[in-house]
């Protein structure tokens, strides 16, 4: 019998990323206590860019859209948001979506998976995604629960189960 295999990867849907993006604008031109203040949220690129004109208002807007993503079954750990920064009268916040798992991630969990991990697994790191085979389903269930439990800084997902 062959091996059975999945992957772990680290992807976000960008139409679910731009629908929670969307209902944060709407939310924030609704609310009465930015009405008059100039804070937006939009895409810049590839970026998302979060302005208003006080501190406290662009946290406020990175806030709306944090519990947003959440809402659309999006992981905070994929949403890297810097500092509010003064730009004029202006404070903005650059925020950007983490995507792929880096190679050194990937060391990471094949380690856990090695040292913790049932016998017979193999972690093979493949791009930015990491390929986890075993002759036993069983074992395979077996990581993922290790893997789900592990508080990893960055968000994982589970594909390609065959």
């Amino acid at each position: 019998m062959a091996d059975s295999s999945f992957d772990i990867v680290s992807k976000v849907e960008r139409q679910e990323v731009d629908n929670a993006l969307n209902q944060a604008a709407k939310e924030i031109s609704q609310r009465y206590d930015f009405k008059g203040t100039g804070a937006s949220i939009s895409w810049s690129g590839e970026k998302i860019l979060m302005e208003a004109n006080g501190e406290e208002r662009v946290k406020a807007i990175l806030d709306i859209f944090q519990s947003k993503l959440i809402k659309r079954g999006i992981s905070l750990k994929s949403l890297d948001a810097g500092e509010p920064q003064l730009s004029g009268k202006e404070y903005k916040i650059f925020a950007t979506i983490e995507e792929g798992i880096s190679q050194e991630n990937a060391k990471k969990v094949a380690k856990i998976i090695r040292d913790e991990g049932p016998k017979g697994v193999k972690a093979l790191v493949q791009g930015d995604e990491l390929r986890v085979s075993s002759k036993s389903r069983d074992d395979l269930q077996t990581v993922q629960a290790l893997i789900k439990g592990k508080d990893l800084d960055f968000a994982v997902q589970f594909a390609n189960y065959r």
